[in-house]
């Protein structure tokens, strides 16, 4: 069994008070661009990592919703993802953020296929989307803290399980002007 998370309970510090992922990005609340690329990945279950109601609701019905508190880091949000997998008995573990509304279905197959831990490279920046093998799930585990969610996991792949993106995939929203960024 195949699961795809939604890491999608962040602090988003940087957006100011308004919650970012519910922000419309192309006419549709940014986390919806997320959500149908995972939904068109090939996971046989899907769900999301929220803090915010409002997130919850804009998520379509096929997401099971595992809410944390507001505040916490974004590695309380990796760690849950990989603890609901582990529990599943899933085969692997496809994250993507809620605010990168440029990744494609297309992406997440390729990591979900691999069979192996793999993420993504910008440059020479490791990061989501990334696929975590059943087999790696203590590793991962072992290797988060603080607002580094799976950066520390991510920097132990051999470079040829990262797969290159370019920056409009890239692009993710920090800030309201991030808005108005590669679309």
């Amino acid at each position: 069994m195949r699961l795809g998370m939604i890491l999608a309970a962040g602090q988003s510090l940087r957006f100011g008070a308004d919650d970012k992922l519910v922000a419309p990005w192309q006419g549709r609340p940014l986390i919806t661009w997320a959500a149908e690329a995972l939904m068109q990945s090939g996971c046989d279950r899907l769900g999301a990592v929220i803090s915010s109601p409002a997130v919850g609701a804009v998520l379509p019905d096929d997401f099971v919703l595992h809410t944390l508190p507001s505040g916490l880091p974004m590695s309380a949000s990796f760690g849950l993802a990989l603890r609901q997998a582990r529990v599943a008995g899933a085969d692997g573990l496809l994250i993507c953020l809620g605010d990168m509304p440029n990744v494609s279905a297309a992406l997440l197959r390729r990591l979900l296929t691999s069979g192996e831990s793999c993420a993504c490279v910008q440059g020479d920046r490791r990061m989501p989307p990334a696929h975590i093998a059943a087999g790696d799930f203590g590793k991962a585990l072992g290797r988060f803290e603080g607002d580094q969610g799976a950066r520390e996991f991510l920097a132990t792949l051999p470079r040829d399980r990262l797969i290159p993106i370019d920056t409009r995939t890239a692009h993710d929203i920090d800030r309201p002007g991030d808005l108005s960024g590669p679309a």
